[in-house]
């Protein structure tokens, strides 16, 4: 498709004005007339030119998993196959998901030559994001016509959560440097560790630990050393449901969830337990507890997940992972309590623990705390003030139910999940309670 450039226009507009004069001097018609012939066959031989380029060839040079909320530069690669010099705005068609910066791209193509420029895309949602064309306007030797074409490149990126947490764990994960990220490390007390090795006996060391016939033939104190048991199970129960769709920032509740699902994950992996999936109120996917499954393989099946608009049913979903989960195992919970959840969710804790250990970890809206942040100014404000307050208590009068129920809870803000999941878990491993 041609479309007029801002040279022919300009052009048009001056003999348009030209016009004006000769409708009121006569004489001057004809060289009038003789500048539009010639703009006319100047416009028609250019049009011709640029109609007979060839479109570049293009190609989108794009990593095939991003993170979300990530910025990342997609490149393109275009290349002219026509002996002159082109010049060429590009803008490509970004799927819903995502934003760009720096569209459209103003490239100059030598005669026979390449260039690759970047732009910047942020994915803003996960699952799949898929490329299909991109537009090229090509303008003309003059300048006076620009040539609009579609140009078929596809690609498919999947958008993954945000796994930066897990590479930031990975780089702290030695035990004289996990506090700095917020993990405790808390001496062990007590038996029900897995023996790992004999040593010098240290101070501080429980005289439990004393091992008494190693100690008599080195003729020194001997200690036993244990470490956290392997082997253990670990599943988590992700709510898809309605209220995971609350936004908090930039991300929502269940994308939260979902990444301190995966850096859970990461932690049991690396403590050598075994670690399953099941999600419950959306689409319903099961992932049975087994050590040799990599993070990679859990981001994989979970990376499109999104929250719905069903409502959750934690008994159903206490009732099917009983089925399916018959070995003890410690089951997480993440969800957004409400106080009215008591029916369902305190007798699906009562089932689960009959053979589990249960955690139930819930999210709080961070305007909860705002709100009663907030000055009280007018009757409205403190109208404001009293529901939150009254709201905060009926929930904690829940988590004491859930307590009672034999079940650890916490009620945390988004962005202190994941380091709080982590730490409880730890903290359930040194304790030997699974």
């Amino acid at each position: 498709m041609l479309i007029p450039g801002s040279r022919l226009l300009q052009a048009a507009a001056a003999v348009a004005a030209g016009g004006v004069y000769v409708a009121a001097q006569p004489a001057a018609f004809g060289p009038w007339l003789g500048v539009v012939a010639a703009l006319a066959l100047v416009a028609a031989l250019d049009a011709v030119q640029v109609a007979r380029c060839r479109t570049p060839q293009v190609e989108r040079l794009i990593a095939g998993a991003l993170p979300l909320g990530v910025r990342q530069d997609v490149r393109l690669r275009l290349t002219n196959r026509m002996p002159m010099p082109l010049k060429v705005a590009v803008q490509d068609h970004c799927p819903d998901g995502c934003e760009a910066e720096g569209l459209p791209l103003a490239l100059r193509l030598g005669a026979q030559g390449w260039t690759v420029q970047a732009y910047r895309l942020k994915p803003v949602r996960r699952g799949e994001l898929r490329f299909e064309a991109l537009s090229l306007r090509i303008d003309s030797p003059l300048g006076l016509w620009q040539s609009q074409r579609r140009v078929p490149v596809e690609s498919t990126v999947r958008v993954y959560p945000n796994f930066a947490a897990l590479t930031r764990y990975a780089l702290f994960a030695t035990d004289h440097r996990l506090s700095q990220l917020g993990v405790l490390q808390r001496r062990r007390r007590g038996e029900g560790l897995d023996f790992h090795q004999l040593r010098e006996y240290r101070e501080g060391d429980s005289t439990r630990q004393i091992d008494w016939k190693a100690s008599a033939r080195m003729r020194k104190l001997i200690s036993r050393e244990y470490q956290d048991e392997r082997d253990q199970q670990v599943v988590l129960l992700l709510d898809c449901g309605r209220r995971m769709g609350a936004q908090d920032g930039e991300l929502s509740h269940f994308d939260h969830a979902l990444n301190a699902a995966l850096l859970l994950a990461y932690v049991s992996m690396r403590q050598g337990d075994a670690v399953g999936l099941m999600t419950t109120a959306g689409a319903e996917r099961w992932l049975a507890p087994r050590k040799s499954r990599s993070v990679d393989a859990l981001l994989n099946a979970v990376y499109d997940l999104q929250p719905t608009l069903a409502a959750t049913d934690y008994y159903l979903a206490a009732t099917a992972l009983m089925q399916r989960l018959r070995k003890r195992a410690l089951v997480v919970i993440l969800t957004n309590l409400r106080d009215e959840d008591d029916d369902s969710l305190v007798p699906a804790l009562r089932l689960l623990r009959r053979r589990h250990l249960v955690v139930l970890a819930s999210l709080r809206e961070r305007a909860l705390v705002e709100a009663l942040e907030a000055p009280v100014r007018r009757l409205d404000d403190a109208l404001t003030h009293a529901a939150t307050a009254d709201y905060l208590r009926q929930r904690e009068a829940a988590f004491r139910r859930i307590a009672g129920a034999g079940v650890q809870a916490f009620d945390v803000e988004p962005q202190r999940l994941p380091i709080t999941l982590v730490n409880r878990y730890l903290e359930i491993k040194r304790a030997g309670s699974l």
